[in-house]
């Protein structure tokens, strides 16, 4: 399967990983934040050039804020 990078997604210094993820972490994921488009992407730190999806910012925010407060067991 052939993927196109969007325009905005294609600089890697608009992707960031957390802090807490080490280099050589096997279970990463980078984020972008396309604040022009109000939306958030997010792809797997070890596949640079596969898929990325594309969430709205106020998703990504709840989603967020909803780990911080421990609302998903595990």
């Amino acid at each position: 399967m052939t993927y196109r990078m969007a325009p905005e997604l294609a600089h890697e210094q608009a992707w960031f990983k957390s802090s807490y993820s080490s280099e050589n972490g096997t279970a990463c994921v980078e984020v972008a934040d396309l604040t022009t488009s109000g939306r958030v992407a997010i792809r797997d730190s070890k596949d640079k050039a596969g898929p990325a999806l594309l969430v709205p910012a106020e998703a990504f925010a709840a989603f967020v804020d909803a780990v911080r407060e421990g609302e998903f067991p595990g």
